[in-house]
């Protein structure tokens, strides 16, 4: 099974959350109480997120934390890099770092899946799933993704009803 840790969840949420409204301050105790995040969770989660240049902070009264970015810069890529590191869904997909990559005959087809894989990661923007957040349950989910021609390229639709 392909997963995501939990904490890369819940900041994939909580940046999301911060798209909603992307020009003002977020503290962390107001993404806490509208995400249903735990305070002590959220607070890890903006400090890594900030070592991973996805949000900036601004310190004193009024200060919190915004995107680094436009939500629309930023896809769940970024979000997943500065969380857990590179892609990779085996330790070929990153060159130099599996023991048998010299004889493995199957390398060449992990790194194959791993770049559509990565591909359709960089094609959902948190802009994206700030417009999933605001939908109603009825109503369209904005993102589909449906493999191409090839087999490593992939397009986002729109015209997808949510599953």
């Amino acid at each position: 099974m392909l997963k995501l840790g939990k904490l890369t969840d819940y900041a994939t949420v909580l940046l999301a959350t911060m798209a909603t409204a992307p020009a003002r301050l977020h503290s962390g105790q107001e993404l806490a109480r509208g995400t249903a995040v735990a305070s002590p969770t959220v607070a890890k989660l903006l400090k890594q997120l900030q070592k991973g240049g996805l949000v900036q902070s601004v310190r004193g009264a009024q200060g919190g934390y915004r995107l680094s970015r436009l939500p629309a810069l930023i896809t769940v890529a970024d979000v997943i890099r500065a969380l857990e590191g590179p892609i990779a869904v085996t330790d070929c997909a990153v060159q130099g770092s599996c023991a048998i990559e010299q004889g493995c005959g199957i390398k060449a087809p992990f790194r194959l899946i791993n770049a559509a894989i990565t591909e359709a990661l960089e094609a959902v923007t948190l802009a994206d799933m700030a417009r999933s957040l605001a939908a109603a349950p009825a109503q369209e989910f904005p993102l589909s993704f449906h493999p191409a021609n090839s087999r490593t390229t992939g397009q986002v639709s729109s015209d997808v009803r949510r599953r």
